[in-house]
């Protein structure tokens, strides 16, 4: 898609070359036919947020925070306040009672906090505003619990159920964090987490009563949000094995990045994983993998989204942004042999209290992920995107550009229900 437009990009690797992922020029499930290019940034644009329906703000490498209005393309405000790259952005709403605005809380590796500077002791690389507590937090080498006049409380961090959770290297710790009646705040460490093998590399809360985390060595494993116990246990791996009384073999020593699961994304019911280059959804009812893709991108995936049940979009240091269906059809390219789905454990490691692991040979229901949008666009990595569902996507990238992708049919639609309207206020031609 566009590659007439933009110059064409030839097959960089045997995936590329792979007829199931050259989708090519016809595709009659993806919307985005219209593109509009946003220039304003002059450094990698790394962080994309989504302040209302009409409006996102971008933020990357070179200190600057810009606000557009997605239906026109406008930039709305440029905001300056930092010296070094933005590391993590946020938005947070302020409700007094009778009127309630959006604002942005930036990060950066100037070791400063906006809206509010505030000198601190560390870079800074994650927010996350706890709006029933009225406070957010701040994480990086050290974890900060601020309040809403953006004081410094603690040295701290955060989850659901007033409980705070931290990934730090390979351990998960929990805090309680406590407001009293003076609006005073305390936190107390309940538990460490210690069973991931390696690095933790995504948390997300998944509903209510769930959270999940990535490791880098493709590690996934599905917690009890109330108590902080295993639920499930996913170790994914690339390499499949041939016939074998082992659990695990390994044929040759993968790249780190193979394995790695770089990001994580939940609609509340499915949760999608992306390792290495590949893409997989593992059912939360279930406790069981829905479908996969070994190689979805020429290079490593970096954001994912569930866009419904069975729709997800993926993006890539390739520069593509993909969009994908689950599909009841059997996987041509990549059959679900045995020996690859023994490689997936499920239950407990033997660090682990409860029910014993146990190991599928088959997965009868899995189902394929079938290509069904390749937007090309960016000449650098796509470090992620926004959905407006209706009203467009954003992605932005590492060529400092962010685009606007806008679905045709819809903007033609508009184009000439103006164009009419226009006609009748001047009474025709």
């Amino acid at each position: 898609m566009f590659r007439w437009m933009l110059g064409g990009r030839e097959a960089q690797s045997s995936a590329e070359k792979n007829p199931v992922l050259c989708i090519g020029e016809d595709q009659p499930k993806n919307c985005f036919t219209e593109l509009q290019v946003l220039k304003g940034h002059f450094d990698i644009v790394r962080f994309l947020v989504q302040i209302d329906d009409f409006r996102c703000a971008s933020a990357g490498d070179d200190g600057l925070v810009l606000v557009w209005n997605i239906e026109t393309g406008e930039r709305l405000q440029e905001l300056r306040g930092h010296s070094q790259q933005i590391t993590a952005i946020t938005s947070f709403t302020c409700n007094n009672g009778l009127t309630s605005h959006t604002g942005l809380i930036t990060a950066s590796s100037d070791r400063s906090l906006s809206v509010s500077l505030y000198q601190i002791t560390s870079s800074v690389k994650c927010l996350l505003v706890l709006e029933r507590l009225c406070v957010w937090l701040s994480g990086g080498e050290e974890l900060c619990v601020w309040n809403k006049d953006f004081q410094l409380h603690f040295n701290v961090v955060l989850l659901p159920k007033n409980c705070i959770a931290a990934a730090m290297d390979k351990e998960i710790v929990i805090y309680r964090l406590t407001v009293s009646t003076d609006s005073s705040v305390s936190v107390a460490e309940i538990r460490c987490l210690s069973n991931h093998q390696d690095q933790i590399r995504a948390l997300i809360g998944v509903n209510d009563g769930l959270f999940a985390s990535g490791s880098h060595a493709g590690e996934l494993i599905l917690w009890d949000a109330i108590d902080w116990n295993i639920l499930a246990y996913e170790h994914i791996l690339w390499e499949e094995s041939h016939a074998s009384a082992q659990a695990e073999i390994r044929l040759a020593a993968p790249k780190p990045s193979e394995m790695s699961i770089q990001h994580l994304s939940t609609n509340g019911k499915l949760i999608l994983a992306a390792v290495g280059s590949g893409l997989y959804v593992y059912s939360v009812q279930t406790r069981t993998v829905v479908a996969y893709r070994k190689v979805a991108h020429d290079s490593n995936v970096l954001h994912t989204m569930l866009l419904s049940d069975s729709e997800l979009m993926s993006c890539s240091e390739d520069g593509s942004v993909r969009m994908w269906e689950i599909q009841d059809l059997p996987l041509p390219a990549e059959p679900a042999s045995p020996g690859f789905f023994g490689l997936w454990t499920f239950g407990r490691s033997n660090k682990q209290t409860g029910p014993p692991s146990k190991k599928i040979v088959d997965v009868p229901n899995s189902r394929t992920l079938e290509l069904t949008g390749d937007l090309i666009g960016h000449s650098g990595a796509v470090q992620m995107f926004v959905s407006f569902k209706e009203n467009g996507l954003v992605t932005c990238s590492t060529d400092h550009l962010l685009i606007l992708w806008k679905n045709g049919e819809r903007q033609s639609n508009l184009r000439s229900l103006a164009l009419f309207q226009k006609l009748e206020e001047n009474g025709g031609l």
